[in-house]
């Protein structure tokens, strides 16, 4: 399962606005509306697109990408934020975002590609293309450039910007914000810059600063790498829990030869807590038996780690928005 950054998942239900139930959306996809904002955090992607998709069905969302992208800020992007803006150049700057953003989602690349006159700066995604990752993709593009914005010391406009699923009802807030042309239903999606644009010197690009924060982020890069299995590891040790009740960190922890210090902070490295690994584990399994006839509510709620019924009605309405008896039933006409 793919993840991304919890600050997309806050934005968008902030600029959504007091239309739709801000601390009920977050919570679907494992934030706490009251703990900090963390860009380190991760949420699972389809949960974020699940997310988007209800917030669709209760506003207009044409312009809710453009305005979310357009409220990124480099200072919320930590490390790799600092990094951007100490790069010498705009160039310079995107290549950071091309090597490191593994740090802040699992299911996005990123790719400079020389192009007649210029050079394309892509975003790569794979997966159907459902309205949730449509929302995703056109929010990713906007603040893209907004954060350029940020570094640049002249105003900055793409030649044109590329996206590959079909133009919503109207594009002019896209093309007020990009300023330029945007294309929809191209081959790509991706922002095409001129060469002149990207060799423009950043306003506080500092060369050691820059080596500075490339050094630590190469760091970080390499924890991911050498721990790749942690996450699924501990969430089969989760899932193999839950029929003793609601699963316990230390518990997991030396399951898994770990202290509950070092687990706390390997997790903690994915951008992952215990609780939200837990609550997405649970959650997971109670979709996967609820569409299996063969077990009752009842037998679903004991398999998914709750001492009564009613208890995982609950929960299971917060996830998902809907009773465990109705997503059955949905899922059965499917």
């Amino acid at each position: 399962m793919g993840y991304v950054t919890s600050l997309f998942a806050r934005k968008m239900v902030a600029a959504a606005g007091d239309k739709v139930d801000a601390g009920e959306m977050l919570a679907s996809v494992g934030i706490s509306p009251e703990g900090p904002w963390d860009a380190g955090q991760m949420v699972p992607a389809e949960r974020y697109y699940d997310m988007l998709e209800r917030i669709a069905a209760q506003i207009d969302v044409t312009d809710l990408p453009v305005r979310v992208g357009a409220s990124m800020r480099l200072d919320e992007y930590g490390a790799l934020g600092l990094a951007f803006k100490a790069a010498t150049t705009l160039g310079a700057s995107y290549a950071r975002v091309e090597r490191y953003a593994r740090l802040w989602t699992s299911v996005v690349e990123y790719e400079l590609r020389p192009a007649d006159g210029g050079t394309l700066f892509i975003l790569h995604r794979a997966g159907e293309r459902r309205l949730g990752m449509r929302l995703s993709n056109e929010a990713t593009l906007a603040s893209a450039v907004s954060i350029a914005r940020q570094v640049c010391p002249e105003p900055l406009a793409p030649v044109e910007v590329l996206v590959r699923h079909p133009a919503p009802r109207t594009t002019a807030a896209h093309e007020d914000w990009f300023g330029c042309p945007v294309r929809f239903g191209a081959e790509l999606d991706a922002i095409f810059y001129s060469d002149e644009m990207l060799a423009r010197s950043n306003i506080l690009g500092d060369e050691g600063i820059s080596h500075y924060l490339a050094t630590h982020l190469d760091a970080e890069l390499s924890e991911i790498a050498r721990d790749p299995d942690l996450v699924a590891q501990a969430r089969a040790a989760i899932a193999q829990s839950l029929n003793e009740g609601a699963p316990k960190m230390a518990e997991i922890a030396r399951g898994l030869g770990l202290s509950a210090r070092s687990f706390h902070r390997r997790l903690a490295e994915h951008g992952l807590t215990f609780q939200t690994l837990a609550e997405e584990t649970r959650r997971d399994l109670a979709e996967g038996l609820l569409r299996d006839e063969s077990h009752s509510l009842a037998e679903i709620a004991f398999l998914t780690g709750f001492s009564e019924q009613s208890a995982f009605t609950r929960a299971f309405k917060r996830w998902v928005g809907t009773t465990p008896a109705t997503y059955r039933k949905e899922m059965s006409h499917r």
